[in-house]
Formats: C-alpha cells, structure tokens, sequence
C-alpha cells in the first residue's frame, strides 16, 4: 500500500465508503434471476454451436469472491454466476478468446463500452462477439482473505462500494444482442435501493482539486505518485484501449524507453500511456483496480477526458463503434490552446 494522495476528494471518498449495497429481496432476487437466466442461454448457444465459448464469472473459493470464467462446456454453464462481486471487467479477454470462433460475453456498462472500442480500433468485429447484456447495479469491494487454510475462515461479506462503480456514467449496458434482465431490474425502478453513481457535476471535482495544487505542489503528487510505481504493466494488461501489437516499453530501443525503474522512467511511461489512450478511455477504471500499489491512476486519465470534452466537446468514449477519437481527427477550428 502506498501514502500517495487517494484519487477521490473527501467528500467522494466519504460517499463510497458508506454507499451501502442492501441485502434486499428484490436486490437478491435481480442476482438470482440474471444467474439464472445467463445459465439457460449459455447452455443454448453452446450448445446451438452459435458460439465457442461464454465469457463470463465463476465462484471464487469464498462466496464473496468471483474470477473470469471461460466456459466451452454446455454442460459446465452452472459454473456461471452474477453477483456483487462480479468487479473484472471481462471485454479485453475476448482478443483472446475470438481465435477460435465466435465468442459469447456478459456486458454491463463498461464491458459494452470497451467493446465498442476495441471495434472502433480495429481489434475486434461486431460480428465475432455475442454480447449478454447484464443490469448492473454496482459491484462491491471484496474483503480482505485471511491465509488461514481452512475455508471457515472466510472474510464477512463487504458492502463498500467499488470505487469505479461510484464514477461509473453508465451502468447499463450501451449495446447487446439481447438484455437478461428485466424493466424491474434498472437503476430507475429499484426505488433508491441500490447506490446511485456519482453525479454528473461532480465527476471531474477530483482532478478541478489537482488542478488547484501549485506547480511545486503538483510536482511534489507526480513525484510520489511515480516513485510507487513498480512498472509491472498490470494497468496495461487490462485495459481495453491498450492493444497495441506491441508496446512501445517492450522495444528494444535505445534512447526510448529504457528498463530500469526510477522516477524519469516510471513518469515516461505512465504519461506516455495516457496520452495514448486519452480519447479512448472508457473510464472502466480498471487500471486502478487491478494496481497493485493502489496509485490513483483514473485521477490523471480523468484529467485527460475533461480536457478533451472541454477542447472538443466530444461524447463520452465507447458509447457507440463509430464515432472517430478526436486525437485521430484534425480541423483547422481546433482551438489552439490545444498546441
């Protein structure tokens, strides 16, 4: 863990800590019902042969956890599940999987979103994917696991908000090919029961307080920030807009990108990395998640995504496989401010 400054404000920080995902029958019947019925139509289109495999999420070894699941089995689809532990964003593992034949995924909001960006860079076709569309109202952090070996020692269930999910703009999912849920299960029929996403007035409040910060004093973040970073690439690995054939830290380039870990590289290569996928990102806020030095990364992506709304006015990435990234464009109105 590092004491590098959290990537929420307070006053956001407060609001995850205490958004509460209620135990609630109508709650435990929305996880039931999509389980159930994400099972029946895995087994249909395995089984169909309209797809070689479901992607999907399987119980971990405690109720309170889930990992990917990759099932190829019609009679293994009792493996899948759905619940509030659901946090990988599953989208970037279709690149592998397509290989041999067309895939079925689970996609909430940034799965969906992801997708669409993997076909507007050309990693993907519509036609090579079958996407399950899941109501999605907000995933929970998983407790910390003891080491103990027996399984009675299981942590107690949480109930804190993943931090993305309280960012996230759109929980539903932007496209599928069919919907497993149902108009009781959406974020405006739940009558308040499932906690809200941060509000669109606040989304950027946290980089507005970077920006607030001296230039010593965002010197003195940036330093911090990049001294903790180990360079183990995890952020890149999971991210949908990172799919570059190859990366440019792994060329053998003098003069590049260079192998040690040391600030100047740390900074070269995480600032090298949000230029890239600026206009891309689909805010899933994987990257952070997956951290394994918990650095704030999707306060600096955000400072990307608000800079290009405010320059370009441009929608939000991912909402469809069409629109054209703003960095990919040029227009002679373009606001110099930009150069």
């Amino acid at each position: 863990m590092t004491d590098t400054a959290p990537s929420i404000t307070r006053e956001q920080t407060a609001r995850v800590q205490t958004a509460r995902v209620q135990t609630t029958r109508v709650h435990t019947a929305l996880f039931a019902e999509v389980t159930q019925k994400l099972r029946l139509r895995a087994k249909e289109l395995l089984e169909s042969g309209e797809v070689v495999s479901v992607i999907g999420w399987e119980a971990g070894r405690f109720e309170n956890q889930t990992t990917p699941a990759f099932i190829t089995d019609a009679n293994k689809v009792d493996r899948l599940i759905f619940n509030e532990y659901c946090a990988n964003t599953l989208g970037k593992y279709v690149l592998s999987e397509k290989l041999d034949g067309k895939v079925a995924v689970c996609v909430r909001g940034c799965e969906s979103r992801g997708i669409n960006r993997m076909i507007s860079d050309n990693q993907l076709k519509r036609s090579e994917v079958y996407l399950l569309g899941l109501p999605c109202p907000g995933m929970v952090e998983s407790p910390e696991v003891s080491h103990a070996s027996e399984p009675s020692h299981a942590p107690e269930a949480s109930s804190k908000l993943l931090s993305k999910c309280a960012f996230c703009t759109h929980r539903q999912p932007v496209v599928f090919d069919e919907y497993l849920g149902t108009c009781e299960a959406t974020d405006e029929t739940l009558g308040g029961l499932i906690p809200k996403p941060i509000d669109p007035s606040e989304r950027f409040s946290d980089v507005e307080e970077l920006e607030a910060l001296s230039l010593d004093e965002r010197n003195a973040y940036f330093e911090k920030l990049y001294n903790n970073c180990i360079r183990c690439y995890a952020c890149r690995e999971v991210c949908p807009c990172c799919t570059c054939r190859e990366c440019f830290v792994d060329q053998a380039r003098a003069g590049w990108q260079g192998k040690q870990n040391n600030l100047e590289e740390n900074r070269f290569y995480n600032l090298t990395r949000v230029f890239h996928i600026g206009d891309r990102c689909v805010e899933c806020g994987e990257c952070e998640r997956v951290c394994p030095m918990e650095l704030p990364l999707m306060k600096i992506n955000r400072k990307m995504v608000k800079d290009l709304t405010t320059l370009f006015s441009v929608p939000e990435a991912g909402l469809d496989s069409e629109t054209i990234s703003p960095l990919n464009t040029y227009d002679v109105a373009d606001l110099e401010e930009y150069l």
